[in-house]
């Protein structure tokens, strides 16, 4: 049986889009109103252990979201689509690449994690590790993402979204699996199109972290700077993420 998904668009490009670790399948609402039906069909799917898949039994790993979302592919009849990804969805997206390189038409990485995964320094693998169980971590982990500049009531309601869209065992499985899974060295020279959105704001996800890794790796990859925007562009600048994420699937 797929993940469970919605649909949006009647379009014939297709489009499946996986959300980052502090989401689920609605983690892109903002910007579906955003988005041209009559263009594009976009499948937003759940993880295991996240939204409607939370009692879902899985090993919560990369390889595991791939064949996920080959499978809801399959389902959809969809031979070939388009990806989006957003944070360890970004991911995520490369690995269902390696997996279907025939498949997959391009790519859109919004605040990417890389193919080689994110280090961390003590401090911050603590940071981190503890959101599992702690609120006032990931409370701290999207302030910081986002440049320390948002309103605290949209940074609580964040929070509180993403602890009741997921389990804690899936939310701490899921941060090794992005964090310490290395498939680099199958994504170097890809010739897919791959367009990559950071937010100028973002202090995890820098532009300086995009050209070392993706834009290195990816002979036609592109970086957009987004403007007003953090690691959460889906909230912090809708309209202008639905246009810059349409322009690159259109050309």
């Amino acid at each position: 049986m797929a993940n469970t998904h919605h649909l949006t668009g009647t379009g014939p490009h297709k489009v499946i889009a996986l959300h980052g670790w502090f989401g689920d399948q609605h983690a892109f609402t903002p910007v579906e109103a955003m988005l041209t039906g009559s263009e594009f069909s976009y499948a937003f799917m759940d993880y295991r252990g996240y939204g409607g898949m939370k009692d879902v039994a899985g090993a919560f790993t990369m390889d595991e979201i791939a064949a996920d979302t080959l499978a809801l592919a399959d389902a959809l009849g969809w031979r070939e689509f388009s990806l989006i990804g957003h944070s360890m969805g970004g991911m995520a997206i490369q690995r269902v690449l390696t997996r279907a390189p025939s498949r997959v038409k391009k790519l859109v990485a919004i605040t990417p994690v890389p193919a080689s995964g994110s280090p961390f320094d003590d401090a911050g693998w603590a940071l981190f590790s503890g959101a599992a169980e702690n609120p006032a971590n990931r409370y701290a982990i999207i302030d910081f993402t986002t440049g320390n500049r948002l309103a605290p009531t949209w940074i609580n309601q964040m929070v509180a979204n993403s602890i009741a869209s997921s389990t804690k065992n899936a939310f701490a499985a899921y941060l090794v699996a992005w964090a310490k899974t290395d498939f680099s060295a199958e994504v170097k020279g890809l010739p897919h199109p791959v367009h990559v959105i950071v937010g100028e704001h973002d202090q995890a996800i820098t532009q300086d972290a995009m050209k070392a890794t993706y834009l290195a790796w990816y002979p036609n990859a592109t970086l957009e700077i987004m403007k007003n925007a953090g690691h959460v562009p889906m909230h912090e600048t809708p309209v202008a993420l639905a246009t810059s994420i349409e322009k690159f699937l259109r050309a």
